[in-house]
């Protein structure tokens, strides 16, 4: 009979992960270019040697049973595991990571990310970049998960992490907006939380994948329209689909041009502090590519360009002064 380390390889916890998305067996093989019967068969292998059912066969869908989840949560750690043993051993050869991956949060201004990446790829080098966009706590659990590299915009205190280093980026400014037809446009200042209460607020979702996730200048009770970017929170609002809080150097455009209208609120104005993170120790020597995207943060214009244009003082809308 087989064991356990001759079923679990990677081929195998890849198929495992192909069934749960696909949906179900004859999706997966056919995906696989397998015939249904095989895949079935190298599952039973998995279960024989465990000694455990991984699916509820009672189901017409591939549900997984509790054990089986639980392998598939471990085998998406031990493939990300492999994969991170191979970056390293390439790292280790040529000084450059095979792939480096940023994380961005929803805050952090595209147009200055991108022009980042440009600059990198000008450098030859032999790392496939990787751009992915999480929001909230989601931007540092990428880091702490493993999937990324560095994450810019970490809104949460990720200095007591072990194994994770940060520095701060800056601060970021956010306005109360809503469209000049929403209702809470043409009431008096400041608007107070019972007023905000019996209207909807837009909010981005966290992108966290385990635990609840964090909201941000919510009331209790208040309708909440949630979407899943910055940018689409942008667009509810301009619609007048509902008020909330947006960075003052994203809103600024709109309330120039008169689509969006800033209004006081009795709750303190939100600046929010931001940081970049990576991962590795003062023990860990860190590849080129992570030290060319360090070197890169290290610029105090680059870091205020991350944030976003250039933003208004606080008791003059019309005149603009460099953030630092």
């Amino acid at each position: 009979m087989q064991t356990a380390r001759d079923v679990l390889t990677p081929d195998a916890l890849a198929m495992l992960q192909a069934i749960e998305d696909a949906g179900s067996f004859a999706a997966a093989a056919r995906g696989l270019g397998l015939v249904p019967s095989a895949l079935t068969y190298r599952v039973r292998q998995i279960e024989d040697a465990l000694d455990v059912l991984l699916y509820d066969r009672s189901s017409r869908q591939a549900r997984l049973t509790a054990a089986g989840a639980e392998l598939l949560r471990e085998g998406q750690r031990l493939l990300s595991e492999i994969d991170a043993v191979a970056h390293r051993v390439k790292r280790v050869a040529t000084g450059w990571e095979a792939q480096f991956t940023v994380t961005l949060d929803g805050i952090i201004h595209r147009t200055t990310a991108m022009e980042l990446c440009e600059s990198f790829f000008a450098l030859g080098a032999p790392t496939r970049l990787k751009l992915r966009e999480e929001t909230l706590s989601g931007t540092l659990e990428t880091l702490t998960g493993g999937q990324a590299d560095l994450a810019i915009g970490v809104v949460l205190d990720s200095g007591t992490l072990a194994g994770v280093q940060s520095k701060p980026l800056g601060s970021m400014e956010f306005v109360y907006a809503v469209a000049p037809h929403h209702p809470l446009a043409a009431l008096p200042e400041p608007l107070s939380d019972d007023v905000l209460l019996r209207h909807r607020a837009v909010a981005v979702a966290d992108t966290v994948q385990r635990g609840g996730g964090l909201t941000i200048g919510l009331l209790a009770g208040q309708d909440v329209f949630t979407v899943a970017t910055m940018q689409a929170k942008l667009d509810a609002q301009l619609r007048g689909l509902g008020g909330g809080f947006l960075p003052e150097c994203m809103a600024r455009p709109h309330i120039e041009a008169g689509h969006l209208v800033v209004k006081k609120t009795e709750r303190p104005q939100r600046v929010v502090r931001v940081s970049y993170a990576w991962r590795g120790g003062s023990g860990r020597s860190a590849g080129r590519a992570l030290q060319w995207w360090l070197q890169q943060l290290e610029s105090p214009t680059t870091r205020d360009a991350l944030l976003g244009p250039v933003q208004w003082q606080s008791n003059s809308p019309k005149k603009r002064r460099p953030s630092r």
